[in-house]
This record gives structure tokens, sequence and C-alpha cells, in this order.
């Protein structure tokens, strides 16, 4: 799958060590990017299904930044869902 420079950084940056702060939104449109069917739970909830994988994962709030936990969780998602960085 062809991904844009954006995603290829978003999803460069989701498997960096160390683990820095993503925009909650660049992950949203990764996701999407990666074919992932998106849904809105309770409250901040977003339902993730991506090659057969499903999540739940809390979209951040106030700030728009996703903590270091929500990235290494996301970093295990997309590994279990087939899905790493090139190179």
């Amino acid at each position: 799958m062809r991904l844009r420079a954006k995603h290829r950084k978003t999803l460069a940056a989701i498997f960096m060590d160390p683990v820095g702060n993503i925009p909650w939104p660049d992950i949203e449109r990764l996701l999407r990017a990666l074919g992932a069917e998106l849904s809105e739970g309770r409250g901040s909830r977003v339902r993730i299904y991506l090659n057969g994988v499903r999540a739940v994962f809390h979209r951040p709030h106030p700030e728009k930044e996703t903590n270091k936990g929500a990235v290494k969780s996301m970093r295990r998602y997309l590994a279990e869902a087939g899905v790493k960085p090139e190179g």
C-alpha cells in the first residue's frame, strides 16, 4: 500500500524509540489511509477495525497529543494488524 509522506512519517514516529507525543488527528488520518474502519464509541472512545483486528482507543482530551502509553499501545495494535514502517 502506498502511503503519503505525512502518513509514512506518522507511522515511523509510532514505531520510534524513545516514544514521542504524536497528535491524535495524525494517527486517525494514518489509520484511514491504511484502510481502517473507525467508529465512535461512548465518550472519547474510538473503535478501530484494521486487517481483521479490532481495538478501542480513547481520544486524548483536552490536549490533542497522544500520550506515550497510548502510542505504545497503537504500536502493538498496528504490529498485530500486520502494519510496520518501511525499511
